[in-house]
């Protein structure tokens, strides 16, 4: 009895695992990278480089996405808009998307922020404005006390930076255990994660329109792989701990910073987080934009690609901008639901 039952769970392991690789294997086979893997130092980096235009007029901008994403989530959302104005580093987080995980380190904001500096280094940029998404405002508020050198400005849209209530996920939790959490991401995350997707990328955007061709475009599939999702739970769990300690250092931060986000976030609560980095960061100055959900890097676009100009020193009006936006968010259209102009500009292989 005890041997069947033992056979089974066997028989039960191998298959889950079986499935497990083949998925991973087709995710990977339908969206192939798009993006170079680069050495820095023991392990690969991967990120989408567009090398400094001859119309510039902006300096370099290196971009940081957020939990359960990948360098396309950015890539889709501003590489068409900003084609022509700037070189352009679009990041695989160590862990994610394509990119290696790297040494024990990048396990917190502060090493994947050192690992972005390394790659920059080696793509031969100096220095850049940093503009961070949700979990990639961590990393990007350790890199601006890591690396001021590097730091021309800072860009966090919908930020996550500083202590919250009431945890985590239970899966993240239990994916990040060592021995459990393989077992888990092996036998239940991309069967139970397939079928959360459609559902998923439409709450990141709520209140707000998803658009239509968001799933394609930016493959949230790819942290349903085991390595990759255990990866992302790792980070996400050791968040909490990591901005607790480090919130109260953001006062030395000196760069340029704006901050956009939105009063009907529900992912990241902008009275804990962005509010809390206008008042630790000096002379940031906050854009918040009522009805505007998670994704101002979508919703509000232009927005964003205004502050970037700010912090290059041009002259923008973000409250205007953010009042004009908060006109088109009341009054969508069907438009809304259609592919976003920034995706429809946009190849990938």
């Amino acid at each position: 009895m005890i041997d069947s039952l033992l056979l089974a769970i066997v028989l039960l392991l191998i298959a889950a695992t079986g499935f497990s690789a083949y998925k991973t294997r087709a995710i990977e086979q339908t969206y192939p990278n798009i993006g170079e893997l680069t050495d820095i130092g023991g392990y690969r980096l991967n990120a989408v480089h567009l090398p400094r235009p001859i119309t510039a007029d902006l300096p370099a901008l290196v971009f940081i996405h957020g939990a359960s994403g990948n360098l396309r989530d950015q890539f889709t959302a501003f590489a068409a808009s900003l084609a022509g104005r700037a070189e352009m580093l679009f990041v695989d987080r160590p862990g994610h998307g394509y990119s290696e995980r790297g040494t024990a380190e990048n396990a917190l904001p502060s090493g994947q922020a050192d690992a972005i500096a390394k790659l920059m280094d080696k793509r031969g940029i100096k220095s850049a404005i940093i503009i961070g998404h949700s979990f990639g405002g961590a990393i990007a508020a350790a890199f601006g006390m890591r690396h001021p050198e590097k730091t021309e400005g800072l860009l966090f849209l919908a930020p996550a930076t500083h202590p919250w209530p009431g945890g985590v996920d239970w899966y993240y939790t239990l994916a990040a255990l060592p021995v459990f959490g393989w077992l888990f991401t092996q036998l239940f995350v991309i069967p139970i994660g397939l079928r959360r997707v459609e559902n998923g990328t439409l709450s990141i955007f709520r209140p707000n329109a998803r658009p239509a061709d968001y799933i394609m475009r930016t493959v949230p599939e790819l942290v349903l792989r085991p390595r990759t999702f255990r990866n992302n739970a790792i980070d996400v769990v050791n968040l909490f701990a990591y901005v607790s300690a480090h919130a109260p250092r953001y006062r030395e931060i000196k760069a340029p910073t704006v901050i956009i986000t939105g009063d009907s976030d529900d992912i990241v609560l902008e009275e804990l987080h962005s509010r809390g980095l206008a008042r630790d960061i000096p002379g940031a100055e906050l854009v918040t934009i009522r009805n505007l959900g998670h994704k101002p890097d979508y919703v509000a676009t232009d927005v964003a690609i205004a502050a970037m100009e700010r912090l290059a020193g041009q002259p923008r009006d973000l409250y205007e901008l953010a009042a004009q936006a908060e006109i088109r968010i009341a009054s969508p259209t069907e438009e809304t639901s259609q592919p976003s102009p920034a995706a429809q500009a946009i190849t990938t292989s």
